[in-house]
């Protein structure tokens, strides 16, 4: 008890406290605070019967570890107490969690692989022994698609949702290749990266193949084993721990472009990208949250990126990201950025709109008559008493017919025939005054 090794160590999601796992049977948990000079006090303090061998926060006052006896357990930082999730009668080697932190799979010295939901988020999978692997999986990872593992027997295995062989990396026949020591998804889950001797193994999932490919991997001469890796929340950069006490960091990107010497555009994952304003140095992360490849970005204050079956689209001074179902129509699409709060969609002889940072398309019309000065959109813009929320458009259904729509309830709110053809309309904050003008310069209300 007077010499023990740190087997584990976690920030808490908030980054504001940090815990240790130690072989002298115990976790402690310290409050470091959210600036560099703030006081450091241990806040939590819990006893076990046998060393903690791995150690992982998947979220809030909820800190799981594994002990040499076997059991996995979970201390609860609010109310100060731990209890035993599930026991097994093999040593803890490795714990990971999934994307949401609501699941946690246990890698172990006789090679099972163990899954545990606190809440299955109605995928359905089952939980208890998943996997019997060749090897003890030093190397565990839950990515968006699949399960890794690895260990020493030089094999680097996908498995599928339910503990079936997807992929195998087989090294077996490579002289230089040495036993896998640790794994780690990336925030995304779209790569994994697989550490052993001297050698980092990069693997990116492709959406449009549905499998696992295998990138170039990257040799450091002298570096010795990797024990530990941790990746930039963004997924724009991974820190590698060795057993001679190295830290290296690297920049992870599939590709990097610059946009008028405006926009610097990091591809971190097939579904993933990162947009920084040169100038002002924010960062936007546009990420698709079905895991599909996104193509080309279209950039300037305003982002639309496509991807097999959705549209991203997202305002970088609000930061507010949407992604919505979308089938392709070979690029056509017309994007009209007039609306602050609105993405007007123009293809075929329809209209679409899309509120930035909400999933859902907000309105759908069909209008031949596609200039901005033609159509008018107003989205709770002024707060009116007894009414939440308050959407409207104007449009034209022909050169001489107004149409107006309460996008909240989806209803058409309104006609209003001409006897001249309309060239400009506007709607007032409310949405519920119409001005328009006719091409005899009057205007009428």
């Amino acid at each position: 008890r007077k010499s023990y090794v740190v087997k584990g160590m976690a920030f808490s999601p908030d980054s504001t406290k940090i815990a240790i796992g130690q072989t002298d049977n115990v976790v402690y948990v310290y409050r470091i605070g959210e600036e560099w000079g703030d006081k450091k006090v241990i806040c939590n303090k819990f006893i076990q019967t046998s060393a903690v061998t791995c150690l992982s926060w998947p979220a809030e006052n909820v800190i799981v570890f594994g002990l040499a006896e076997g059991k996995v357990r979970l201390a609860n930082t609010k109310n100060n107490k731990s209890s035993t999730i599930y026991g097994t009668d093999s040593y803890v080697v490795s714990l990971t969690s999934n994307m949401s932190g609501k699941g946690i799979l246990s890698g172990h010295a006789d090679g099972t692989i163990v899954r545990f939901f606190f809440d299955d988020e109605g995928s359905g999978e089952s939980q208890g022994k998943l996997v019997m692997h060749p090897c003890p999986p030093y190397a565990l990872a839950w990515a968006s698609n699949s399960i890794v593992a690895a260990g020493c027997d030089k094999k680097i295995v996908a498995y599928g949702k339910e503990g079936s062989v997807i992929q195998t990396f087989d090294y077996t026949r490579d002289s230089s290749e040495k036993e896998f020591t640790t794994a780690a998804a990336s925030p995304g889950g779209q790569s994994v990266v697989v550490g052993s001797y001297d050698r980092l193994r990069v693997l990116n999932w492709s959406p449009r193949r549905s499998a696992w490919e295998e990138g170039k991997p990257k040799e450091i001469a002298h570096l010795y084993a990797i024990t530990a890796l941790a990746w930039k929340r963004d997924g724009s950069r991974i820190c590698v721990g060795t057993l001679c006490g190295g830290v290296e960091q690297f920049d992870f990107c599939l590709r990097r472009s610059i946009y008028k010497n405006k926009f610097e555009m990091t591809y971190v994952g097939p579904s993933q990208v990162i947009v920084k304003n040169l100038s002002t140095g924010t960062r936007v992360v546009l990420k698709s949250q079905y895991g599909y490849e996104i193509d080309e970005v279209m950039k300037d204050r305003y982002l639309v990126a496509h991807t097999s079956d959705t549209l991203l689209l997202g305002d970088i001074s609000s930061n507010k990201l949407s992604e919505v179902v979308w089938q392709g129509s070979g690029g056509n699409e017309k994007f009209s950025f007039d609306n602050e709060n609105v993405c007007m969609i123009l293809n075929t002889g329809e209209l679409t709109l899309v509120e930035y940072g909400s999933n859902d398309i907000l309105g759908s019309v069909r209008t031949e008559f596609m200039s901005p000065h033609l159509i008018s959109v107003r989205i709770n813009e002024r707060q009116q008493r007894g009414v939440e929320e308050n959407k409207r458009l104007a449009y034209l259904i022909d050169i001489k017919t107004v149409a107006t729509v309460d996008l909240v309830g989806g209803y058409n709110a309104g006609t209003i025939s001409h006897d001249s053809k309309i060239d400009w309309l506007e709607l007032n904050e409310t949405g519920h005054k119409l001005l328009f003008r006719d091409k005899k310069m009057r205007v009428r209300q």
